[in-house]
């Protein structure tokens, strides 16, 4: 046969089923031979496998009868692992499962009973059947002679029963990324919490110290067990009156069953009223034994707050049935007399022990793999693949096959837990009563009813912090026994405890059913346990299921999904994390699992972590306003059902998909969420393109004042050149503008015909000065005539109006300059603009009402004797003075400033 035959299923067709089953050849489809076992390291590593998960054991051309599938089984120290196909690592669900999930496994041969008589010899199957915890029952088959069942059932005993507690794979993966913190921190911050002094951080140092002993007005925080001695199973902080001295704790102590007085659980924040836990009373066979000590601790919890007197009502509830705490008076327990405590009532709630609760669950399970749509026999039931017979087919067997489901009590057992839970929870919210609860022990019926309670009194314990608070503090702290009770490996190392596995010691018969009996007898192999003996019990799966009776009844309550709650209690299961290690919080701290072992927590906050609110742990209804106070369900709704993606997703897969809506609304969600995020991004890049317009406007703006106020001044600068040229023409001065904007003004006088001589601006060195030639903006041109008509030449005008040399009195501060005397000489007049100090012509240069014109101007005056020497005659040469201003604007300090360059040659 192909691989591809192979990696496919035996059959779909039911022609094909009923030939398989009335000839007993399912392992004929199988076209395998000399199939023997294959150790692990004849195969590449499987990818499949976990973080130090190791293939112990595989086995090839193995069956998984409920589904008729070929493939591979494999057995780790971890699981056991069926492949669909041979040669791929496609993982089949329904056939891998944790090896501490596992409730029990057995050999079996299934001889076919409806063989032809003519047929030399009755044909058998080789069948290995796994029953596990988490309500599947798993059958294998195998081909015989192949010594294949035998090796993986060998496989099974070594791993799950290991010679050393430190070869479990919860020690042997270590923390790894999922590190545990110290579960005691936790402890001490919830007990802060439920004082009131939640500002308040635990750590190591203080518990090391014992310095956590903190208090309130009504109760206090004791570390009279710290060492474990007074209570090895009760936790190292308890929360006690703080009215009891720590030596009347102890005594009241040694008044209950295992020393678990009466301690608080929770404590209303505005009444005072408190949950309470205890253990039973040992009351004696007379029940007559008292204590005054534990009378006075009790009558405490019921105390009044502040001004009030009197005492609030105190209510004993007693999870057992009433005959049940009589039966336990020839122990030396039983319960309490109301007469011997104050205002108390003492009321019994009938929930069954724990046998009654773990065969109440086997029957469920029976009933499920029996008339759902799969089943470890791979015989038809119910409506599979479309069929027309339903429990048979007629209406008495449907009929019986409702009925079984009402049998197994599982139901009601849930009803009885959830509806005790209501009635202390309404007795705290209603009455403010406190209520004290227990039952044999204190860690079974107690931790249910407590926890649930605190569950509907506090909206914390309904977020996931919370939920983790409560059962780090209900279940673990206050020592429900979870290595009896699920069956885990016993890792407390204790001399007196083999380390076996309780698991093993229920191995039972295959459960057989109408439709099994059609096919065949089942010889089972391996004989049952006795039933007082087995400590097994599923008290906390069945709590896990009240919540999500509560979780149905209360949508908008619970921060946290049933989905969370599936995978919490698979965890759990499993044993791959150490949190539940071992029977009571001093256990664990002797093996050191906290510091061995990874945190269930971390590893399940990662998984939410990866998809943030969209992840189906997160309850997509969940609405704290809503609900920010006590849940209390009438009783008419009180009335539960299976729970489908727990109890049904194995036998009923398609049924189990209950959740299918809230998947739905889930997608739902996770688009609405994409589209928000698409619409955030708009959003933003709107706001942006926002703001750069608005940057821009003001920009714009700016250079809109910016250009208005550079056209001011250019009109202002107008209006002065405009000014200054009339100033100019007033003296006699002709102006003319070039275009490149420069300015000439000539002044020009020629009465003996002198011709004009081109006068350049050069530079000239005087005394090693170097005087630097200036390009004005400004240049005049100034003709100079004859001296006998200087008197009448305008340039005497100009030299009277404009010379800074001149003296108020009229004088001549350079008398010996004869500037005047043109005639007789030539003179050359050159600024020094590095010596004077600035020629400023202010704002009011023009005003009317000045008088004067104030020029600061240092001079430097050189005579050209050259010049003078020059062959000239008055009146035959005409000179060119050309008379240059540089002016530069400077608005801010509201002035002028001018540079003068005059030269004549």
């Amino acid at each position: 046969m192909s691989a591809s035959r192979r990696s496919t299923s035996l059959t779909d067709s039911s022609a094909e089923i009923e030939r398989m089953e009335s000839t007993g050849s399912w392992g004929d489809a199988l076209d395998w031979f000399k199939l023997e076992v294959q150790h692990p390291a004849s195969r590449s590593v499987y990818k499949c496998l976990l973080e130090a998960e190791r293939a112990v054991v595989e086995g090839r051309g193995v069956v998984l009868i409920n589904t008729n599938e070929a493939g591979t089984l494999i057995v780790t120290n971890f699981r056991l692992i069926f492949l669909k196909s041979e040669g791929t690592e496609n993982i089949s669900a329904l056939g891998t499962i944790p090896l501490a999930t596992i409730e029990k496994f057995s050999k079996m041969v299934v001889k076919n009973q409806s063989a032809p008589r003519h047929s030399e010899k009755t044909s058998s199957q080789r069948l290995l059947q796994v029953i596990g915890r988490d309500m599947r029952i798993i059958v294998f088959g195998f081909q015989p002679k192949t010594k294949q069942r035998q090796a993986i059932y060998d496989g099974l005993l070594r791993c799950t029963k290991p010679s050393s507690p430190w070869d479990l794979y919860a020690f042997s993966c270590g923390p790894s990324k999922f590190t545990n913190a110290n579960p005691k921190v936790r402890l001490l911050n919830e007990c802060f919490r439920l004082l009131g002094k939640g500002f308040c951080s635990a750590s190591i140092d203080m518990i090391d110290k014992g310095s956590y002993t903190l208090s309130n007005e009504m109760w206090r925080i004791s570390n009279v067990n710290s060492n474990y001695i007074m209570c090895p199973s009760y936790p190292f902080a308890l929360i006690v009156p703080k009215s009891i001295s720590d030596e009347e704790v102890v005594h009241a102590s040694s008044f209950r069953s295992k020393g678990r007085l009466p301690v608080v659980s929770w404590c209303h924040p505005g009444t005072g009223a408190v949950l309470a836990r205890s253990s039973q009373p040992l009351v004696g066979l007379m029940m007559n034994m008292r204590s005054n000590t534990d009378e006075k601790l009790v009558a405490a919890l019921c105390s009044q707050l502040g001004d009030k007197k009197g005492r609030r009502k105190l209510y004993i509830a007693d999870a057992r049935p009433r005959k049940n705490a009589l039966a336990n008076v020839a122990m030396g327990g039983g319960s309490e007399s109301p007469s011997h405590y104050f205002q108390s009532e003492v009321v019994f709630f009938g929930i069954d022990n724990i046998h009654a609760m773990r065969e109440s669950l086997s029957r469920l399970r029976d009933y499920l793999d029996t008339h759902g749509s799969t089943s470890s026999d791979g015989t038809l039931s119910l409506l599979r693949h479309g069929g027309w017979t339903w429990g048979g087919g007629n209406l008495s067997s449907m009929s019986a096959s409702v009925a079984t489901l009402g049998d197994s009590g599982w139901l009601i057992h849930v009803q009885s837990v959830l509806a005790g839970s209501a009635w202390i929870a309404a007795r705290v919210a209603l009455e403010s009563a406190s209520v004290l609860v227990h039952c044999s022990d204190g860690w079974d019926r107690t931790s249910q009813l407590i926890s649930l309670a605190n569950l509907l009194l506090d909206p914390y314990y309904r977020t996931f912090t919370g939920f983790q608070a409560l059962i780090e503090k209900d279940w673990l702290a206050f020592g429900h026994p979870f290595e009896e009770r699920m069956g885990m490996p016993i890792v407390s190392g204790c001399s007196d405890k083999p380390l076996d596995l309780s698991r093993q010691s229920s191995v039972g018969s295959f459960p057989s059913s109408p439709m099994r009996q059609s096919s065949g007898s089942l010889a089972p192999q391996a004989p049952s346990s006795s039933h007082a003996q087995n400590q097994y019990s599923p008290i906390f799966l069945q709590w896990i299921d009240c919540v999500s009776q509560l979780l149905r009844m209360h949508p908008f309550a619970f921060e946290f999904s049933s989905a969370f709650l599936v995978d919490l209690l698979d965890c759990v299961l499993s044993c791959r994390f150490g949190n539940f290690f071992c029977n009571s919080e001093k256990e664990r701290q002797l093996v050191g699992v906290s510091e061995s072992c990874g945190c269930l927590w971390a590893y399940l906050a990662d998984l939410r972590s990866s998809e943030g609110r969209s992840h189906v742990h997160y309850n997509l209804f969940y609405s704290p306003l809503k609900h920010n106070g006590p849940l209390l369900p009438p009783a008419a709704a009180l009335a539960p059902a299976l729970w489908p993606q727990f109890h049904l997703r194995w036998a009923c897969p398609s049924e189990a998909q209950a959740g299918e809506l809230e998947a739905q609304c889930r997608n739902m969600s996770l688009k609405f969420s994409e589209l928000q995020k698409a619409k955030e991004g708009a959003e933003k890049k709107a706001k942006e393109t926002t703001n750069a317009m608005e940057s821009l406007s003001a920009e714009l703006q700016n250079e809109k004042r910016l250009s208005s106020s550079a056209m001011a001044l250019a009109k202002r600068a107008s209006k002065e050149s405009a000014v200054i040229k009339r100033a100019i023409q007033s003296v006699g001065c002709k102006v003319h503008f070039d275009a490149g904007g420069d300015t000439t003004v000539d002044i020009e006088t020629n009465p003996m015909g002198i011709t004009r001589e081109s006068i350049s601006h050069s530079r000239r060195e005087s005394d090693g000065i170097v005087q630097h030639q200036y390009n004005s903006d400004l240049s005049i041109s100034i003709s100079a005539a004859a001296d006998d008509v200087v008197s009448n030449n305008p340039l005497n005008r100009v030299c009277d109006a404009i010379c800074p040399s001149r003296s108020r009195d009229g004088g001549c501060r350079w008398p010996e300059a004869g500037c005047a005397q043109l005639c007789s000489q030539l003179i050359g007049v050159k600024a020094n603009y590095d010596a004077i100090d600035s020629l400023s012509i202010y704002e009011t240069y023009f005003d009317t009402r000045r008088r004067e014109i104030e020029f600061k101007e240092k001079f430097e005056i050189y005579y050209s004797s050259q010049a003078c020497n020059r062959d000239c005659s008055y009146g035959e040469h005409r000179v060119r003075t050309t008379l240059s201003f540089s002016v530069a604007c400077f608005p801010s300090q509201k002035k002028r400033q001018a540079k003068l360059d005059v030269m004549m040659q």
